[in-house]
């Protein structure tokens, strides 16, 4: 085993395997690439995976992340043989509903650059799969370098690329025992096989993520999920095919939550339709200890029953086929679906898991980019390992999150479809009046934000709305509107206490905070910057405010959903001398926005301050009392109209929202919510 390395990367499935390649590609040495397996049948999710590629997603970055990997996949080959089959994919459908939905996927594909999609007829998706019925579909949606991956050979011949260039060696059967960290530092990893010298490592170890993160002290919020996958015996109308891999395109009937894949004279089944089967990672045996593939269990015929029924109508000549080979593979599953990437809160430990075979590639050359620069081409924060709050680490969050995702993962998922459980979880200090005012609730970070008011109703009758067709008005009210509306004319309240609020202070604050942002911070104190955070190469991180509270005090304030990945930047980036203290005071503070040009008239009355354009200009900040309440007012407005947002300490939110309350009620004031906040925002 060799001793030290410049990195370590644990995992050789596809994702360690893609990622080594990458980094040899970019001229690193000294890599060192172990897994717990024989390589490359390791025994994680790679070893079972069916290799399906549909590129076609709603997120841009994971659509670019496919097209990436079916362009590296297809230009791999070992031992002779292709690591991928650009067959084609077809989506069909069953319903009208998922046929409109089908017309939106092509919208998607438009916009993303994915080259050639188009939308197919019944007759013509069964002239690509001769043994479909096409009566019971209303046609399908096409991407013609859809395709098989082959994962273990490719995993295989990356990782090989990489041994050739002189840049790592690999190691099978070396199971990862714990961690070298001082000062929050990594200095090593230990194996059953010694110690490798290390101040980086890589973990891909996919289902077993979360156990080895436990080691350094991470969590690394995954649930691996059973997932039921049968191939069928030889079917006599593909005789013709059976020394062939796959000709016919891959297939989703996503309607029956299935998907098909042919093998030569034979067909693979995927099934979704049925509970989620939950696995713990630390339930998973290493692959000396298990008796089969670990990433395998039994097979339970009584989750098969429906997706028999459904493969029968679709594909009738499998109808009366035997299965062969029946497995319940694992695979990952995070609270919202999308892959780990970044470094963790231990410096130099660096996680990229949760990917599947679809976005391996692509994963790889992001992460190889992350290491070697610091900067990826593409938009990772729907990946950031850091974009979740504390109560998506729990246990049972990860657990229930990861089910749903299992659920929904071929649903016609809308927009702004809310998760129904676990909720509520976190609410504000006004929540009670805001449920007075009837508030409809949709879910940020955990916290519950009202969409709209249904007391506003009323103002329906003086404003005209526009009326949306069926699918946009899903999640939306035409009282956002009214809203909005009275916003700009009158006066309104915002509920903003979830914005993310972060005190940067200490000797070196203004510098380091000078150094992060684009525009200037040393500026007076009681004044507001709006700016970007700024990477090596001047890409955008975040944009935010900064408010500059003291010399060596800084308040910096950003969105709910964002405030993680927004926290984690700045925290990584932070010198680490002492000279910078970083605190999220989020839950400490509830936060309103008094928006709408009456709003200093609302406000003046209840404040013991100066509230004059002279002597509280905009974009600044000042303490001042409302009420009985000392709050800290900034003079912003997000929905382009006077008004302030209001910060106080989290145990007066009631009495600050009352006495503004029966301050506004000569004036007309609302509550008015998120659909509001944003189209006001855009305008």
């Amino acid at each position: 085993m060799q001793a030290t390395a410049d990195l370590v990367i644990i995992g050789a499935g596809i994702v360690g395997s893609s990622c080594v390649y990458h980094l040899a590609r970019r001229g690193w040495k000294n890599m060192v690439v172990i897994d717990q397996g024989p390589l490359f049948q390791t025994g994680g999710s790679t070893s079972h995976a069916p290799g399906l590629v549909f590129q076609t997603n709603a997120a841009k970055t994971m659509c670019e992340l496919a097209q990436y990997t079916v362009q590296l996949y297809s230009s791999l080959e070992w031992e002779g043989q292709p690591c991928f089959y650009p067959v084609g994919g077809i989506e069909v459908a069953y319903t009208p509903a998922r046929w409109h939905d089908l017309h939106r996927k092509l919208g998607l594909a438009r916009s993303w650059g994915l080259k050639g999609a188009r939308l197919l007829t019944p007759a013509e998706v069964q002239a690509m799969i001769p043994i479909l019925d096409p009566a019971v579909i209303h046609g399908g949606y096409y991407v013609p370098n859809d395709g098989i991956a082959k994962a273990v050979r490719a995993a295989t011949a990356l990782c090989r690329a990489a041994e050739a260039a002189g840049a790592a060696v690999c190691y099978g059967n070396t199971t990862v025992t714990g961690f070298e960290t001082r000062g929050g530092k990594l200095y090593g990893v230990h194996t059953n096989q010694g110690t490798i010298a290390t101040e980086r490592v890589l973990l891909c170890a996919g289902i077993w993520g979360p156990k080895i993160g436990r080691l350094a002290g991470i969590s690394v919020p995954l649930t691996p999920v059973q997932h039921q996958y049968a191939i069928t015996a030889p079917i006599p109308q593909l005789a013709a095919d059976r020394e062939q891999e796959v000709v016919h395109p891959i297939l989703r009937h996503q309607d029956a939550s299935m998907y098909f894949r042919q093998m030569g004279d034979r067909y693979g089944i995927g099934n979704y339709r049925h509970e989620p089967l939950l696995v713990e990672p630390e339930a998973i045996l290493p692959p000396e200890e298990a008796k089969v593939m670990p990433s395998v269990m039994k097979w339970t015929p009584e989750h098969f029953t429906a997706a028999a029924r459904y493969t029968a109508e679709l594909l009738p000549p499998l109808a009366q086929a035997e299965l062969d080979y029946k497995i319940n593979g694992m695979f990952s599953f995070t609270p919202d679906g999308n892959p780990l990437i970044g470094e963790s809160e231990v410096a130099g430990l660096w996680v990229a898991e949760a990917v599947w075979v679809t976005h391996g590639g692509g994963v790889g050359r992001a992460v190889a980019e992350l290491l070697d620069t610091g900067v990826c081409a593409w938009d990772l924060r729907e990946l950031d390992l850091h974009r979740f709050h504390a109560h998506a680490h729990t246990k049972p969050y990860i657990r229930a999150r990861g089910a749903q995702q299992y659920r929904e993962v071929y649903d016609i998922i809308h927009p702004k479809q809310q998760m129904e459980q676990p909720r509520p979880l976190r609410v504000t200090p006004f929540h009670p009046r805001l449920v007075e005012l009837g508030g409809v609730f949709f879910e940020s970070a955990g916290w519950e934000r009202a969409q709209w008011y249904e007391s506003n109703r009323r103002l329906l009758e003086e404003v005209d709305v526009p009326e949306r067709d069926e699918w946009a008005a899903r999640y939306w009210s035409p009282i956002e509107g009214a809203e909005h509306h009275a916003t700009r004319n009158g006066v309104a309240l915002y509920d903003l206490s979830p914005f993310t609020k972060i005190r940067v202070e200490g000797p070196g604050a203004l510098a380091y905070l000078n150094y992060l942002a684009a525009n200037q911070v040393d500026v007076p104190v009681g004044k507001v910057v709006y700016t970007a955070m700024l990477n090596a190469r001047g890409g955008i991180m975040c944009d935010l405010t900064i408010t500059r509270l003291a010399p060596d005090v800084f308040l910096v304030l950003t969105g709910g959903g964002v405030g993680m990945h927004d926290l984690a930047w700045i925290r990584r980036n932070a010198p680490r001398d002492g000279s910078v203290t970083i605190n999220d005071v989020t839950s400490s503070y509830c936060a309103l926005g008094l928006w709408g040009p009456k709003a200093r008239a609302v406000l003046q009355p209840v404040a013991e301050e100066d509230l004059s354009n002279a002597a509280f200009p905009y974009f600044t900040a000042q303490p001042i009392t409302i009420g009985y309440v000392p709050a800290l007012a900034l003079r912003v407005s997000y929905v382009g109209e006077l008004g302030w947002e209001l910060y106080a300490p989290a145990e007066y939110g009631l009495q600050l929202w009352d006495t503004l309350w029966e301050a506004g009620r000569g004036h007309g004031i609302i509550a008015a919510g998120g659909g509001a906040f944003d189209a006001l925002r855009l305008e």
